[in-house]
């Protein structure tokens, strides 16, 4: 069977747009897939549609793809008869598109992270998810990755011993667009969700690439995870850190850090491997996994509930900054549910 696919939001990581790439000083061929190719290459899919409200994107677009294009993502989905659709606009905007696809009869929408920036969108997007029967996915890639899968389940399996502590780091601050990533895989790995966060926020202003109506910053803190597994945060708004996540444990250490995992057990030799293990990116695992979920072949190994928690332990942050660094339990409740992360 051929699933139809579109893609709303044909820049950077949605229509793998080097110009778009270029504005933000990044190149597409760095990322670990983009929606349009990871569509484009599954054999059962068919991407036929994208909408972007950029012509130039709209062009470079329909140069590589047979795919129509409109301006108007709403039209689109009026027009196109559609089983997947790609989201890969600003945060902002996810829960619109996501619950006007599934008004229309989309069955999987694969969204770019983080899931919203409040939890009152991020909790009805799953929950209509739920109620119509579709699929919700947010690229998290790292959940996606067999890399970090390997890491996880040598975790798992105790070859850490019991674990002690976790340490997260990276550069460029931005807790929303880019912690969301460490967040979720540092909970992945270890198998543990979040249940309390202390923090500071680095209000150094460190300007937003995507326009000043984004404030997104980063800074430094505690995740408390299940088991009372405490994890330590690093991320400044102008740090030049390279993205590492750190796991230890009675028995070795796990780390991940420039393209490279490596785990170090007492008394053996090191273990490493690439983040990277086959030619396949993250992306092309995510939908190959989209498309087994809609031929009922398998289940989804990631539900959207736990892109949802990622998000409110970014809100937990943002929440104790202004409780002067005092820890926040989750869920949260009364005004702190009320808070808004005005991620890209």
């Amino acid at each position: 069977m051929t699933y139809r696919a579109a893609i709303i939001g044909l820049g950077f990581i949605g229509g793998a747009d080097q110009v778009s790439g270029d504005a933000l000083g990044q190149l597409v061929a760095d990322l670990d897939g983009t929606h349009l190719t990871a569509l484009q290459q599954h054999p059962d899919v068919e991407l036929v549609a994208g909408s972007s409200r950029d012509e130039g994107r709209r062009e470079r677009f329909a140069k590589r793809t047979n795919a129509r294009t409109y301006d108007n993502w709403q039209t689109m989905l009026a027009t196109e008869d559609l089983d997947i659709v790609s989201i890969a606009t600003y945060a902002p905007q996810h829960a619109e598109m996501t619950l006007s696809c599934f008004e229309q009869g989309v069955r999987a929408v694969y969204c770019e992270k983080p899931i919203a920036t409040c939890l009152a969108d991020a909790e009805q997007m799953v929950a209509r998810a739920d109620q119509s029967g579709s699929l919700l996915v947010l690229n998290h890639n790292r959940r996606f990755n067999p890399a970090f899968r390997q890491l996880r389940d040598v975790i798992a399996s105790g070859q850490l011993g019991d674990l002690t502590s976790a340490n997260v780091a990276w550069g460029s601050g931005r807790l929303g667009n880019v912690g969301t990533h460490i967040f979720n895989a540092v909970q992945m790995l270890c198998s543990r969700r979040v249940v309390s966060v202390s923090a500071t926020l680095d209000l150094a202003g460190r300007a937003d690439c995507r326009g000043p109506a984004f404030q997104d910053p980063g800074g430094w803190g505690l995740l408390r995870l299940e088991e009372g597994l405490i994890v330590t945060f690093d991320a400044a708004d102008f740090a030049t850190l390279p993205a590492t996540i750190t796991i230890n444990g009675t028995l070795g250490q796990a780390t991940a850090r420039n393209a490279t995992i490596v785990v170090q057990r007492q008394g053996q030799p090191a273990e490493s491997w690439p983040e990277q293990l086959d030619s396949s990116s993250s992306m092309d695992t995510a939908v190959a996994e989209i498309v087994e979920w809609l031929a009922e072949e398998a289940s989804f190994p990631d539900p959207a509930e736990e892109s949802l928690h990622t998000l409110e332990a970014i809100l937990a942050c943002h929440a104790s900054h202004y409780a002067n660094g005092a820890w926040k339990d989750l869920p949260l409740t009364g005004e702190d549910r009320e808070r808004v992360v005005a991620s890209g």
